[in-house]
């Protein structure tokens, strides 16, 4: 008879996580600890941070809890204490020094639970002669040469959103290396401090490339490679309607199907012909041109010519796909990407909405056991 899923709201059910408040890669990667299914306390500033949305449409604060301490006070760091007393896992996004100062370092919370992973989350890291400066997703994935790979060759290089830097080299290299960290202390009973930078993350991201680079298979330059635009058969183009499509077929037999529905198999028999590549491109952009993109998504619809319309962030919920798996669910009245990855015996899921500021301080009091959270009545 097979077992049916685990009780509770993930895998990581039972891990208890604290997060001082911030902004950015901080947040989400606390986020993903919540969908996991590990109760995290969001300890929120009085006045909320300097940037960000309305608390009530913050979906990386979905699944949390939140509590209010003022840690410029005589007794917000005593209480952060408590929670670390019984917390698992820290994470904090200040300038490195400022926990210290603040007293919620890692020398206090080590000292008052040695099994603590302390997560750190900066953009220039713990060190080096940037670390004590300001800055953002942008600066931080310019200088690892991470930037200069996106955009077209006559333009300035694309932004990326914060996807890249804030995101994939933050936050996601933040929640490896505390889980990792994690399973270090459980099997050991030492905890430790994680340094997760950014500009580590995003280099990292490109060690592909920097293999490719070294073998003299990757141009140091944009929109001259395979995968950056420069190929022809890998790339977007625009649809008679001002629509797009994105186009991949690198693997021979899927360029065949591709260049057959398009219409350009008999005029570009050797796609490796890179002296034809200005060719090549030109011709696909001319046929693109001719229908809309819905017409074009219909011609490729069911085929391995690896061609997918470009779709808005309104859109894309709505794609049938994405609606099957139920990429995206509702919650609380809001669309938003649903808990990734899978699990098939501890199911994840949005359980909550974002967490607001302080409305969670008697249930962590209790289930915590820390009475010093509530507030102390007045006469």
């Amino acid at each position: 008879m097979a077992k049916g899923p685990t009780p509770g709201h993930g895998p990581l059910t039972g891990v208890r996580v604290v997060e001082l408040a911030g902004i950015g890669p901080g947040p989400f990667a606390a986020m993903l600890l919540a969908d996991l299914g590990a109760d995290v306390v969001r300890v929120d500033r009085p006045g909320g941070a300097g940037l960000g949305i309305d608390p009530a449409h913050d979906l990386t604060n979905r699944n949390k809890r939140s509590v209010v301490l003022d840690l410029k006070s005589d007794e917000g760091p005593a209480r952060v204490l408590d929670l670390v007393e019984r917390a698992d896992i820290l994470v904090e996004g200040y300038r490195p020094g400022v926990a210290e100062r603040l007293g919620v370092g890692p020398g206090a919370c080590l000292a008052r639970n040695p099994q603590l992973v302390y997560g750190r989350m900066t953009g220039w890291g713990q060190d080096g002669p940037l670390a004590d400066r300001a800055g953002h997703d942008i600066a931080y994935i310019a200088l690892t040469g991470t930037l200069s790979m996106i955009g077209r060759p006559d333009e300035p290089p694309t932004v990326p959103a914060n996807l890249v830097g804030d995101y994939a080299g933050g936050s996601l290299y933040l929640v490896v290396g505390v889980l990792a960290a994690l399973q270090h202390a459980r099997a050991h009973g030492e905890g430790q401090v994680v340094d997760a930078a950014i500009v580590d993350g995003a280099a990292h991201l490109a060690t592909m490339i920097h293999g490719m680079f070294a073998a003299g298979s990757w141009q140091d330059r944009r929109g001259a490679n395979l995968l950056d635009g420069g190929c022809p058969f890998y790339g977007t183009y625009a649809t008679s309607d001002g629509g797009h499509m994105a186009v991949g077929p690198l693997e021979g037999r899927f360029y065949a199907e591709f260049a057959r529905l398009l219409g350009i198999a008999d005029a570009f028999p050797d796609r490796w012909d890179l002296a034809r590549w200005d060719e090549l491109r030109a011709a696909v952009t001319e046929r693109f041109l001719t229908r809309t993109r819905a017409e074009w998504t219909e011609v490729f619809a069911g085929t391995d010519a690896c061609v997918a319309p470009v779709l808005s962030l309104g859109e894309a919920p709505h794609h049938p796909h994405l609606a099957a798996r139920s990429t995206f669910v509702e919650h609380g009245g809001r669309t938003q990407p649903a808990p990734a990855p899978r699990f098939s015996a501890t199911p994840v899921s949005v359980r909550t909405g974002p967490a607001l500021p302080g409305a969670d301080t008697e249930a962590v009091a209790a289930d915590w056991e820390v009475p010093g959270l509530r507030p102390t009545p007045r006469d």
